[in-house]
């Protein structure tokens, strides 16, 4: 047995361990390895289609490893971070809303979300309270059907900023 078949081998045991990460990030290095390693031995053995499979697969796993190291430490700067939403009332609009008023009603189409400024509000069917500084009505965005999954009603008077999904 010579050197590249050796490296031939290595790279099949190499994918192996590849299709058994549980996540992208050790899944990706470990394609990268398995390319290299394939790269070396098409080129070694002078087998060709494993060479071509590799050098065009390869800059591909870069990429998306790329992408997911950019994208946890994004997710890891936020988490770290106030969470505060003042970036978002530029684009909102304010609503004034009076005391016994419903906003949203359960499985309503869901279009829109709130930013309690003043008042006092009520999750109807879980009896939740939301208060100045909640946002309120985000989860129709993820709900099955974009549908609203409570009933928003007005306890006491006050002054909403809504912002539309779109």
């Amino acid at each position: 047995m010579h050197s590249a078949e050796l490296i031939g081998y290595a790279a099949a045991i190499v994918t192996i361990a590849t299709f058994m990460m549980k996540t992208m990030i050790p899944l990706r290095i470990f394609g990268i390895a398995a390319n290299f390693l394939f790269i070396a031995y098409g080129y070694l053995d002078a087998a060709y289609p494993p060479l071509v499979l590799h050098l065009i697969l390869l800059p591909l796993n870069i990429a998306r490893l790329y992408q997911m190291t950019h994208l946890v430490n994004q997710v890891a700067a936020a988490s770290r971070t106030d969470l505060d939403l003042g970036w978002l009332k530029p684009f909102m609009s304010a609503r004034a809303v009076n005391r016994g008023a419903v906003l949203f009603r359960k499985d309503d189409p869901a279009d829109e979300m709130f930013y309690v400024v003043s008042g006092s509000y009520r999750l109807v069917e879980s009896g939740i309270g939301v208060s100045p500084g909640s946002i309120v009505g985000e989860l129709g965005l993820l709900a099955p059907g974009h549908r609203r999954t409570q009933t928003l009603q007005c306890i006491e008077a006050g002054e909403l900023l809504r912002i539309t999904y779109d």
